[in-house]
């Protein structure tokens, strides 16, 4: 609408910031595309602020998002990406500068197909495809390898040259097949399923040389990425060169970094193998040397003690520490025998002393009844009984008169 204003009657210019405001919040959300030349993402905070810009007219804009608007496309996003936003303008009153609340960006080009492939990529990892615990080794020294890749291309020469350079004595089973264009994936799978289907195939690699975005799509294409998951043999990825990772390389067993470094990580060096066994037989030769020595000088220290050289003197003294033994003991026992035959004796004296029988032979006799009853006291015989008299020499009867 028009203001009427005047030389004499001026508006502030708050109020015209105002009415711009005013103006621009009637708008409704618009889609808007341009390039990324600023972004910042502190950590910990729930919005994302970013710069459009409009390379025709060098026109920029500021942008802002909550954090998990832009999470959907940060892995494939960056400064310098085109984008789609669905944004809202704003107008900042106290600094009269226009913004966009977006809540919605949507990468474009290569943006849009990089977008594409997380996706995918998201859902095959959530299967297990890319797992750790599916990853098989590879052999120590493959005697037939297998290759796909392009006719007469440069990763073809860089495998077979760098490989039979390591190894000359390796074989390859070599599949040539179209790396990009619509005819790459089929023909790519069929080759990896016929060389996994040989019995004499230790490891397939599957191998292209540098390129952009759109002629490595074949390598993250699902079809190929489930037949290279189905493989029994192991597989190496060989595709491009170190910035290029297509989902090919997260599914292989084994990812090199470009076709020459998938020779050297397939098959060892020679010349390397002879110096690790030329370094491991001379540290064995340094460990048996080492023992040897040590149980030399363990042996020679066991020899140079008494007991070693002189065995018969250790034998000798205790042989007179038996002896001296030997001597106490007999003198002990024969102690011990007399002072016990000396007791005897005393006691054998006082038993004959207080035997009965000392005192029959000193003309003493001992009257018995004929119950065997000793006699004691007269009262308790009769007349006319007959009594058995013990004398020192024997006995007799007698008879009581009165």
């Amino acid at each position: 609408m028009a203001l009427n204003t005047a030389p004499d009657a001026p508006l502030p210019v708050g109020e015209v910031s105002r009415l711009i405001g005013g103006w621009i919040d009637r708008l409704g959300a618009v889609w808007v595309e341009g390039q990324i030349t600023q972004l910042s993402r502190r950590p910990g905070a729930g919005v994302v602020f970013l710069t459009l810009r409009d390379p025709s007219y060098d026109i920029s804009v500021s942008v802002t998002c909550f954090r998990q608007v832009f999470d959907e496309i940060a892995d494939v996003v960056s400064e310098g990406a085109r984008v789609v936003v669905l944004a809202k303008p704003e107008w900042y009153a106290p600094r009269g500068q226009l913004s966009l609340r977006a809540t919605e960006i949507r990468p474009v080009g290569v943006g849009e197909l990089l977008a594409r492939l997380e996706q995918l990529k998201k859902s095959l990892a959530a299967e297990g495809l890319f797992a750790a615990d599916r990853k098989k080794p590879l052999p120590f020294l493959p005697q037939l390898i297998g290759l796909v890749c392009g006719r007469a291309s440069a990763a073809e020469r860089d495998v077979l040259e760098n490989a039979r350079h390591r190894w000359p004595a390796v074989r390859f089973e070599v599949r040539n097949v179209p790396v990009q264009g619509v005819h790459a994936v089929p023909q790519v799978v069929q080759a990896v399923k016929e060389l996994d289907a040989l019995d004499g195939v230790d490891v397939i690699i599957v191998a292209r040389g540098g390129g952009s975005v759109e002629d490595l799509l074949p390598f993250s294409d699902e079809q190929l990425v489930r037949a290279v998951s189905a493989c029994r043999t192991p597989v190496v990825s060989a595709i491009g060169h170190e910035p290029d990772n297509p989902l090919l390389d997260y599914v292989a067993d084994l990812r090199a970094s470009t076709p020459t470094d998938a020779a050297k990580k397939v098959v060892p060096d020679v010349g390397e193998e002879y110096e690790r066994v030329r370094q491991l037989r001379d540290r064995a030769r340094r460990c048996v040397g080492a023992f040897v020595d040590r149980e030399e000088r363990g042996l020679a220290q066991a020899l140079s003690r008494p007991s070693i050289q002189d065995p018969q003197r250790m034998v000798d003294e205790r042989a007179d520490h038996v002896a001296a033994l030997l001597d106490r003991g007999r003198r002990t026992l024969g102690h011990l025998l007399d002072r016990a035959d000396s007791e005897l004796t005393h006691t054998h004296a006082r038993v004959v002393a207080l035997s009965p029988a000392a005192t029959l032979k000193r003309g003493y006799a001992v009257l018995q009844r004929s119950d065997g009853h000793v006699v004691r006291d007269p009262e308790e015989v009769t007349a006319d009984e007959v009594l058995r008299a013990r004398v020192a020499a024997g006995g007799f009867t007698v008879r009581v008169e009165a």
